[in-house]
């Protein structure tokens, strides 16, 4: 409905303006420069930032030049950030990866790795058909010219051969399947393949930049409007809107400049609707469709932030997205634990809380990546006290209370980065009586969440010191499943996959690289391993003394691997593979997989 309202509002009121309007990420190493360059891009001039005053989460900001809207998207390069970067990253976008020049070493692999590779393809698999370009910076600290050229036909190189040896993996995997197998029982990995050959990342050559000078900025900002204009229909960043649209982007706008929409930009969406009544000649109906619209578009480049599938914030639009990151870089960050310990007793006070607890906070989270709850508000409640947006309402909108949890919460377990703790007290006395063969076991109530409780942040795990404890040592008759990612597994990957893994089974113990599961008296292992350089996740049972006991166990393997497939699939540039190997001792050989779609379509326990 929404999608032919516009057509019949762009018959109605035409519009030729086009609107240009570029997101744009900076992306590269902690220290890389990233946040000289987007602020020294923003002011038109060299701009110092300071180590202290370095970025962490996300921040920012935006840019009017020739007729185009640059959103300055800038990235924290420390490791503990990577996590909520997928919740941001997106397609129809221009990376620009910037590369320290004075610290890169052309004969250290090591140095491509971290600066380049590890950027490259983790944008090849999230957003595989991106436009990336290279900036070198720290040039003033170069020995001399000779040395940057050096430098940057050296990364040019490699970066060339990385994405031709690629194609060529990819290739080979495609060739292997096909005479190895029937082609029938792998089409539909043979199809993920091809659509991985179809993708097109592009990689623009290396720009060199010494951030000290105005001129290597001019030029720079000149090189990026330059790559937009040939990338243009790539980056999708053109738009052309009807009038009646326009006028309530603009309407938007307004009310911000009006300060109408309060300072954290959080409002539901017929709260917004009204205001914009007031500025705009439409009926409620015909606004609120092109609002809908407007919201969802917005969205995607990065202006407002509108989480419409998810069912408890659907009627809450973020106008300002980077109140939203200020929230999540309080929880998410490098130096939690010293947060932590610096809380002081009002703080505590305000939350109920003792001295004592916070200790005990503090070594939750440095043993088991746990972050109570209690925690998590005082973060937040001080975060906003910072920025002068303290009200008792918002606080308990964005915090939430002992009995109902807030906005951060909400959208940090929907979009996996933790896993709460459910409410114990579950038993629902109005329960159908369970028959067994005659229906399901069915209730009228869902799991709760805990707001009470805490929240497992995989992320600060340590070692896998509890999960090995408690598994025990491996044994050549365990049943294992490998499923291999190719070409890797995806920075965080794991971490999500102890999430979500760990939601379907109350009982289960995790680590960095492990985690266990437990289904009565059936123990499922899963590991994230390497090796000879093929990564995969390991899915590890005992095997059974009776053989009825074979069906509850697969049903335990093929519920993991169920959420394996469905996470992969939020990495376009991602395909995978499923092995068993030979349980004989020293055997190379292993069962190769079908199709796992087609699994659900015949007798999996009579294959």
């Amino acid at each position: 409905m929404d999608i032919q309202s516009y057509f019949r509002q762009m018959e109605e009121n035409p519009n030729t303006h086009s609107a240009w309007t570029v997101k744009t990420m900076f992306l590269g190493c902690s220290m890389a420069g990233k946040s000289t360059l987007c602020r020294s891009l923003r002011e038109g001039r060299p701009v110092a930032v300071a180590v202290e005053d370095r970025t962490e989460g996300i921040e920012i900001s935006q840019l009017y030049t020739q007729e185009v809207r640059f959103l300055f998207w800038d990235f924290a390069g420390q490791e503990e950030y990577y996590l909520t970067h997928h919740v941001f990253i997106t397609s129809r976008a221009l990376v620009i990866l910037t590369v320290d020049l004075a610290s890169y070493s052309i004969v250290d692999p090591y140095s491509f790795k971290v600066q380049l590779w590890f950027w490259i393809n983790n944008i090849q698999l999230r957003v595989p058909n991106s436009v990336v370009l290279l900036v070198g910076t720290h040039c003033d600290q170069c020995i001399d010219q000779e040395e940057v050229t050096e430098k940057k036909k050296d990364i040019e190189e490699k970066v060339k051969a990385m994405l031709a040896h690629r194609k060529i993996v990819l290739k080979q995997q495609r060739n292997n399947l096909e005479e190895n197998m029937d082609l029938s029982l792998v089409m539909d990995q043979v199809d993920e393949l091809d659509c991985l050959l179809e993708y097109n990342l592009r990689v623009l050559d290396l720009v060199t930049v010494d951030c000290t000078k105005s001129e290597d900025i001019e030029k720079l900002k000149s090189h990026i409007l330059t790559c937009i204009q040939s990338e243009g229909a790539f980056l999708c960043s053109e738009s052309i809107l009807p009038k009646s649209y326009e006028e309530v982007e603009q309407a938007i706008h307004t009310l911000v400049a009006l300060e109408e929409i309060p300072k954290h930009g959080i409002i539901l969406f017929e709260e917004l609707s009204d205001l914009i009544l007031d500025h705009v000649e439409l009926s409620r109906e015909n606004l609120q469709s092109i609002l809908r619209f407007l919201l969802r578009y917005m969205h995607r480049i990065g202006v407002i932030m509108w989480y419409e599938d998810i069912g408890v914030l659907s009627d809450r639009v973020f106008i300002q997205p980077s109140f939203l990151i200020s929230m999540f870089k309080t929880i998410v960050r490098h130096d939690l634990i010293q947060q932590l310990e610096g809380f002081s007793r009002e703080l505590l006070m305000q939350e109920g809380a003792l001295m004592k607890q916070k200790f005990t906070w503090v070594d939750d989270l440095k043993c088991k990546g746990v972050l109570h709850n209690a925690a998590i508000r005082i973060l937040i409640r001080r975060e906003l006290e910072k920025l002068v947006m303290d009200d008792d309402d918002l606080v308990v909108e964005v915090v939430g209370t002992k009995r109902e949890e807030g906005v951060i919460l909400t959208l940090l377990q929907h979009f996996e980065v933790c896993l709460p703790t459910i409410d114990g007290n579950l038993l629902d006395p109005q329960a159908p009586e369970f028959i067994p063969g005659k229906q399901q076991w069915g209730s009228a109530k869902e799991a709760k969440r805990d707001p009470d409780g805490a929240c497992l942040f995989p992320i600060y795990l340590k070692d896998d010191f509890v999960v090995c404890h408690k598994w025990g040592e491996d044994k050549q008759d365990d049943i294992r499943v490998h499923v291999y990612f190719l070409p890797e597994i995806p920075h965080g990957f794991f971490h999500r996959v102890i999430i979500k893994t760990c939601s379907l089974y109350p009982s289960h113990w995790v680590g960095r690289e492990q985690c266990l599961l437990c289904c009565g008296n059936r123990l499922a292992v899963v590991r994230q391993k390497n090796k000879d350089g093929d990564p995969f996740i390991e899915i590890r049972c005992r095997r059974p003394e009776k053989n009825e006991e074979f069906r509850q166990l697969w049903d335990l393997i093929l519920a993991v691997m169920s959420k394996l497939f469905v996470l992969s699939r939020q990495w376009p540039g991602l395909t995978q593979q499923v092995h068993t190997p030979c349980p004989e001792r020293d055997c190379p050989h292993y069962f190769t997989w079908r199709d796992l779609q087609e699994l659900h379509n015949i007798d999996f326990y009579n294959l």
